[in-house]
């Protein structure tokens, strides 16, 4: 008898675990490498040159804004779904030179939490099962989870080294197998610039032929463009939007965070044809409605602030660009000195190192080279990167032996691990 109710309550047990199981759509995506490396920097005391976050103090004038803000009634109540009124009104005046049209801000811009959802949201808006999309190897892992959530193909086309390879710029499309990657089934084509985490920009002929190539398949275009305001002194952020072709059929993303420096504040948009928009926020509305009226309150003062002082010194977006430059020559310097080879980035926050003059010798049966490299480091040096492979779908040969290290730091943190990397080599 007793074997019989335990029986019962086992089987009971299971029924009401199998309605517990989860979706089959998110089933292998469990993982976060995000997550992951991070808990490995916090386990080992590691200086965390992995993940893409500034440690640095945010600008006084954002202090300032805060204590404005909290002294403006609406800041504190729900706002406009699509975005807070006063910050849509400035990014318009900032985006439309730019984007060379005059940009609808209540149509035309939505806000979000975090450039993270305007790419969320536009992967989803318009994926389907059985659509593909093309993705631009390596690429930020989310991309390809969400295509696959929705039930999408991701197909994979690479950058690949044209020339010296330690030049972000040299990592280049193969036009032929660009071109052949587009079928019937292509839905949507992700490209990001500048380029995470090769550093690369892409030029105005490239952003032309992927445009081209889109309109000819009647494709839409993602543009992750987070990085725009940490372009080098002396080089051009070419927007894909700006091509021919391009602007009907583009979304453009951008972040507050990555532009001011403070990336846990998790505000972004996404700017583009009504047509277009008006879908993102179908899938907005139903996540997470809106983002925070304070913070949008908060940065719409600080893109009034750039409007205002857009190419004088004390604008914040040009010295940004100087800061960056100035946090990748302290990694490239070190480096030289440790006889490591880089590729040389021009913009964004990030730095490809070649780690094949340490002479690590791992097995490589089971895990990647560059995975076991960057868990070596962190544990035994103490400095934490992020394996490049992990930024591929299918051509993980091109990761090689590199890993990808942030010099969006400060200098105290860029000196120890500098210090770090000299002392890899010496030893």
């Amino acid at each position: 008898m007793l074997r019989t109710v335990q029986q019962s309550l086992c089987c009971h047990g299971n029924r009401c675990l199998s309605n517990f199981a989860p979706a089959q759509r998110i089933i292998g995506h469990e993982k976060n490498l995000w997550v992951e490396y991070s808990a490995l920097a916090i386990k080992h005391k590691a200086v965390n040159l992995g993940q893409g976050f500034p440690d640095f103090t945010p600008p006084e004038f954002l202090k300032e804004a805060w204590s404005d803000a909290v002294n403006v009634p609406s800041a504190h109540w729900y706002t406009r779904g699509q975005g807070y009124p006063r910050l849509v009104n400035a990014l318009s005046e900032m985006y439309s030179p730019e984007l060379r049209r005059q940009i609808d801000p209540m149509s035309e811009i939505m806000t979000s939490v975090g450039a993270y959802e305007s790419l969320y949201a536009a992967l989803t808006a318009f994926t389907d099962p059985g659509d593909e999309v093309i993705l631009i190897e390596p690429h930020f892992d989310s991309y390809s989870v969400v295509v696959e959530v929705c039930g999408g193909k991701p197909v994979y086309v690479p950058l690949k080294p044209d020339g010296d390879p330690t030049n972000a710029n040299n990592w280049v499309l193969d036009k032929a197998e660009f071109e052949g990657a587009f079928t019937s089934k292509t839905k949507l084509l992700m490209v990001n610039t500048p380029h995470n985490p090769i550093g690369k920009l892409f030029s105005a002929e490239e952003m032309e032929f992927i445009a081209r190539t889109c309109e000819k398949h009647n494709v839409i275009i993602v543009s992750d463009e987070v990085y725009e305001r940490c372009v080098f002194p002396g080089h051009v952020h070419h927007r894909i939007a700006n091509a021919p072709g391009g602007w009907e059929r583009t979304v453009t993303v951008g972040s507050a965070g990555k532009s001011f420096s403070m990336t846990g504040y998790k505000l972004g948009w996404a700017i583009g044809p009504e047509e277009l928009i008006s879908k993102l926020q179908t899938v907005h509305q139903t996540a997470v409605y809106s983002a925070p009226t304070i913070l949008q309150e908060v940065i719409a003062r600080c893109v009034e602030r750039e409007i205002e002082l857009k190419g004088q010194e004390q604008s914040y977006h040009s010295q940004l660009s100087k800061i960056m430059e100035k946090g990748c020559s302290e990694i490239i310097s070190a480096c030289e000195d440790a006889g490591l080879s880089v590729v040389e980035p021009f913009g964004g926050y990030f730095i490809l190192v070649d780690t094949s003059p340490l002479g690590l010798e791992f097995d490589t049966s089971q895990v990647a080279y560059d995975i076991q490299c960057a868990q070596w480091l962190t544990e035994h040096k103490k400095l934490a990167g992020i394996p490049l492979s992990l930024f591929f779908g299918k051509n993980k040969h091109l990761s090689e032996k590199y890993l990808r290290l942030c010099f969006a730091k400060s200098e105290q943190t860029l000196k120890i691990g500098g210090d770090i990397i000299r002392d890899i080599v010496a030893k």
